[in-house]
């Protein structure tokens, strides 16, 4: 991949992948690579780090080199290596101390120049330990911190720094390649180094390899934003707004530029320039080498290159860590470093990889995408530009990563930028991603129609009964003009120029204490007798069923109520289990297989009890089962249904409508709504306002539940 920077002649970057590595570096080694141009590859480090047979380290076969002078592991190289595995001892006995903590760290080191080495290393790395075997991304500071304290934690890193450089600059300094290749002098090279860390011990190089690995992320997702993460760390790291060598050109008697005592030729001048500008770089990439403890030729030799690299290290190191003492001090504990400054998104990481529309950018706050069918859920994973802002999914207090389910249509995801330094965390941006998932073809659509005779019909349960409860007030009203999320009870009078009512009760009230829960008894007489009058005749009917609250219990419960109401006689038609809670989402439960298989036998159950109690069945779970998919917005995926407002651009919640039909206008009067308890989530319009029931399974057994009503199709 070549990046062109305007103003320079030819290209600038050169990313070489890992298929064409040899391509790459046969370029470098046949054209004039100029001083503005990079490569992100390194000969004489790839060659230091490569396999010379059985996993033994290359430079590791130089005669002047012997195995113990490294802190490393010699066969540490090349694929042949098994993959490494933090040790486990067995059990220690009940009373016996906690065990010292034993990781393998993968440590991401960049190196910018060979010869003189200058090298760096990030600050996010991938831990593994004998307490917690799967790898996690941590940053290598924070880990030392939290196992060893401040103070020790700070030889610590400075140990891990040292054992790095040190291996990198033995295996760079015997390598015969440096001088035909040191005309790539902004050319770079990515590291993957292991090191087992062990209670005090000295840390060991066990692994190096000389690409950007994340083998001990088990999860690809983690894997991917991790690499991107560095990847576009280092990019940003290194290319500098305007070329270092702009305005300049070299001098063609290969002169030296004196400086101080110190004579530099060209390729030294840029080098010098380089190496201090990242270094006042503000970055992840920590200074590797040369750092503040790297040795300097002594005051009666003549100075070099490496002599004022280390100087130029000194001074910024001293300066970072003024710095840095300061902002400690100011900042309040736990406050993570500092207020939200920067309140902005990095990146919005997806799996699948969802395709943003606009492309992504920090300053843009709203985008769409579009989604197949087959996607049932989304992983999102949003990064905020600076480490001082925290995100959050959908509210103050949600995840910073979560699956969500995607219902048909559309479905939003809001996420939050927040500032926590203060005491209680503010909201400073929102970016919303609306998902639309393309619907397939589905259930036919029912044609003529007709209304069986019926004065009330009372529903009892969840919101899934209230979808059936809306679509049959549509039904009988010829329209629908009034909506809510109805949490509560509620009796809706003057249906049908006057002639029928519809009341709903909402049970469980799974938010509530359980001890301050209405049983299902009362809940069921609550409804009733707020309903009153009642014909006790089939022109009143009792639906009653939920998603998978419902068992034979409540069925014995509601024969009970009737009889002792003197209600015997209406109709109860009773509405089985539901599919949900089938998807892996973060924030709700998540049924296994074998619960799938339980509520199947348990919805058998429930279906064979109604029938005993000569009650009428309408088998939503074997309908749900058949089309589980087709759920719509919602984390728990058990809706079927959705309310649009007619001839909007979609539903009243702010989702777009797969559905091209509208509910005709009708003069018949309003809904009417006597509920005693304010709905907090009443969502009603003006009373010109008119609403549609959309979707097709829910549809389906709405139909069911109206022919039922019938006498003629009882049983």
């Amino acid at each position: 991949m070549f990046s062109v920077v305007p103003g320079v002649s030819g290209w600038s970057l050169l990313v070489c992948l890992s298929s064409s590595e040899r391509s790459c570096v046969r370029r470098m080694s046949l054209s004039h690579l100029q001083h503005h141009q990079r490569v992100n590859v390194l000969p004489e480090v790839r060659e230091a780090f490569s396999d010379a047979g059985g996993g033994l380290c290359s430079f590791y076969t130089r005669p002047q080199l012997k195995e113990s002078e490294l802190p490393m592991r010699p066969h540490s190289c090349g694929l042949t290596n098994e993959k490494l595995q933090v040790g486990t001892d067995s059990p220690p006995p009940a009373r016996a101390p906690p065990p010292a903590l034993v990781a393998m760290v993968n440590i991401y080191v960049l190196v910018t120049s060979v010869k003189p080495l200058t090298s760096f290393l990030h600050d996010i790395s991938v831990v593994k330990t004998n307490q917690e075997p799967r790898g996690r991304v941590t940053k290598l500071r924070k880990l030392l911190l939290q196992q060893l304290g401040p103070v020790t934690s700070h030889e610590a890193l400075q140990q891990v720094k040292k054992v790095i450089g040190d291996v990198l600059t033995v295996a760079v300094s015997t390598n015969q390649k440096q001088e035909a290749l040191s005309r790539c002098v902004l050319c770079y090279q990515l590291l993957t180094f292991t090191l087992l860390l062990s209670g005090s011990v000295t840390p060991v190089v066990v692994q190096v390899d000389p690409d950007l690995t994340l083998w001990s992320l088990s999860d690809p997702f983690d894997r991917q934003i991790t690499r991107d993460l560095i990847l576009e760390d280092t990019l940003h790291f290194l290319l500098p707004s305007m070329p270092l060598w702009s305005g300049r050109r070299g001098r063609k008697d290969g002169s030296c530029r004196a400086t101080g005592s110190v004579c530099l030729s060209d390729i030294d001048f840029l080098l010098l320039l380089q190496f201090q500008r990242l270094m006042k770089t503000s970055s992840p990439f920590l200074p590797l080498h040369p750092g503040a403890s790297s040795s300097s030729s002594s005051s009666s030799s003549p100075r070099s290159i490496s002599d004022l690299l280390v100087g130029i290290a000194c001074f910024y190191e001293r300066r970072r860590s003024g710095i840095t003492t300061n902002e400690t001090e100011r900042a309040p504990a736990g406050t993570g470093g500092g207020p939200c400054v920067d309140p902005h998104l990095r990146q919005i990481y997806t799996a699948p990889p969802l395709t943003l529309t606009p492309p992504f950018s920090p300053w843009v706050k709203q985008y769409h995408a579009e989604v197949t069918f087959d996607t049932v859920t989304v992983r999102i994973r949003p990064e905020p530009a600076s480490p001082a802002c925290r995100v959050h999914l959908d509210e103050q207090g949600g995840p910073r990563m979560a699956n969500y389910p995607v219902g048909l249509g559309n479905s939003r995801i809001s996420i939050l930028v927040t500032d926590g330094a203060g005491p209680e965390p503010v909201v400073m941006a929102t970016y919303t991603v609306h998902v639309f998932r393309e619907s397939r073809p589905s259930l036919p659509m029912f044609g003529d129609h007709m209304m069986c005779g019926f004065v009330q019909v009372l529903f009892i349960g969840d919101s899934t009964n209230r979808g059936m409860m809306y679509f049959l007030l549509e039904r009988v009203n010829a329209s629908l003009e009034a909506w809510g999320r109805a949490h509560d009870t509620r009796v809706y009078r003057g249906l049908n120029g006057g002639r029928t009512q519809v009341g709903f009760s909402y049970y469980p009230q799974f938010w509530l204490d359980r001890k301050s829960r209405p049983t299902f008894r009362q809940a069921l007489l609550q409804l009733l007798h707020r309903s009153r009058p009642l014909a006790n005749s089939n022109q009143t009917v009792l639906v009653v069923g939920g998603v998978q609250w419902l068992n034979t219990d409540h069925l014995r419960t509601v024969s009970e109520v009737l009889g002792s109401e003197s209600l015997g006689d209406v109709l109860v038609v009773v509405k089985s289990l539901g599919m949900g809670f089938h998807l892996p989402v973060d924030g709700v439960r998540s049924l296994s297989l074998t619960e799938v298989q339980d509520l199947y036998r348990e919805n058998y159950q429930i279906v064979n009890a109604a029938k005993h109690h000569g009650y009428e069945v309408i088998d939503t779970f074997s309908i749900t089962m058949g089309r589980h998919q087709e759920f719509l917005q919602g984390r728990c995926a058990c809706h079927f249904h959705e309310v649009e407002k007619v001839g909007s651009a979609g539903p009243s919640h702010g989702t777009r409508s797969t559905s091209n039909r509208t509910a005709p206008h009708s003069a018949r009067p309003a809904l009417h709504s006597q509920s005693s308890v304010l709905d907090t989530e009443q969502e009603a319009g003006p009373k010109s306002s008119s609403y549609h029931v959309r979707g097709p399974v829910n549809e389906v057994y709405s139909e069911i539940l109206l022919s039922r009503l019938c006498p003629t199709n009882r049983g």
